[in-house]
């Protein structure tokens, strides 16, 4: 059992931290430019790109002994594709607001290189439990990164968080203004950027000491 729990923490650590799929891959930048400029939409696409990559995984990985190696690409698009079409259902009944604002981005899940990458390079080679560990993994690196930009984007680009004012007035006052370029994509790179450096200047951590 312990060996089992170390398994999978390793599985984790790799797929959230050593190998995060945006800071580490360079995978999923254009939704991380994309949904990023607000909070709620960036919560959003991370659970429902994590939902998608873990449970896309499983089926794939249950399914690998009986797919023809000639077709494993159209089969591993069928199943994300399904996948991402329930999802966007949910979000169209529940949360239309986000769905609007998310736009056509939900629909590019289905060409996301993180999941299509993990079902081919993870889950057709492995069981079905280690495969569902690491979609959630990926997705929970994918997630950070989202998050941590949008965060960025929304408080300095706009002076909110979830919507809500956080800058206190006083500080305009004082002649403080948002800065604009965080709304804008270029803003985005910059933050990614800057991610990407932090995480891989860390000790003990770069490429070479994984």
């Amino acid at each position: 059992m312990q060996t089992d729990l170390s398994h999978y923490k390793e599985i984790l650590i790799k797929g959230i931290w050593r190998e995060n799929p945006v800071a580490y891959q360079v995978l999923g930048i254009c939704s991380a430019l994309a949904v990023t400029v607000k909070m709620s939409t960036a919560v959003v696409m991370s659970i429902a790109l994590t939902l998608v990559a873990a449970f896309s995984s499983l089926i794939i990985s249950s399914l690998r002994r009986w797919i023809p190696s000639n077709i494993r690409i159209i089969v591993e698009l069928t199943v994300i594709a399904s996948l991402v079409i329930i999802t966007d259902q949910i979000l169209k009944a529940f949360l239309y607001d986000i769905s609007k604002q998310l736009s056509i981005f939900v629909g590019l899940i289905i060409t996301n290189c993180i999941i299509l990458g993990r079902a081919e390079a993870f889950a057709m080679a492995n069981n079905p439990a280690d495969s569902f560990v690491d979609g959630v993994a990926n997705g929970l690196g994918y997630s950070m990164i989202l998050l941590a930009v949008a965060f960025l984007r929304e408080l300095l680009g706009s002076g909110q968080f979830f919507g809500f004012p956080v800058i206190p007035g006083f500080l305009y006052d004082m002649g403080f203004q948002d800065m604009g370029i965080m709304v804008l994509a270029p803003g985005a790179f910059f933050i990614i950027g800057l991610l990407v450096w932090l995480k891989n200047s860390l000790p003990g951590i770069s490429h070479e000491k994984k």
